[in-house]
């Protein structure tokens, strides 16, 4: 555990606890969504073939995942972890054109 602390840039247990129950929620809830907004369009199991079906799901999460970890860390106090670590995501994903112009974060 250290070695992530280290690797994170954390001082804590307490933070290092929040940081995964942040990452846990931030997962399921997103699968979830994506689900949910698939079964708005009709894409469902029973309709569609199991290799389209989960290509549509991770279509729907990747995009969805780091907005909703930095609303998640903001909410748990940890966002000067989570927005980095976010924008970072964002802009592997080619999608750093939905981010305000400024600092490129670099670590």
């Amino acid at each position: 555990m250290n070695k992530l602390k280290q690797r994170w840039g954390i001082t804590s247990n307490y933070q290092l606890v929040i940081i995964f129950i942040v990452f846990a929620i931030n997962g399921s809830l997103s699968a979830r969504i994506s689900y949910y907004l698939m079964g708005l369009i009709g894409i469902t199991k029973e309709n569609t073939h199991w290799t389209f079906y989960y290509i549509i799901l991770l279509v729907l999460v990747l995009p969805l995942y780091p907005f909703m970890l930095m609303g998640f860390g903001w909410l748990f106090g940890q966002s000067v972890f989570f927005f980095p670590f976010a924008k970072r995501m964002i802009r592997s994903m080619k999608l750093g054109f939905l981010l305000p112009k400024g600092k490129v974060e670099e670590k």
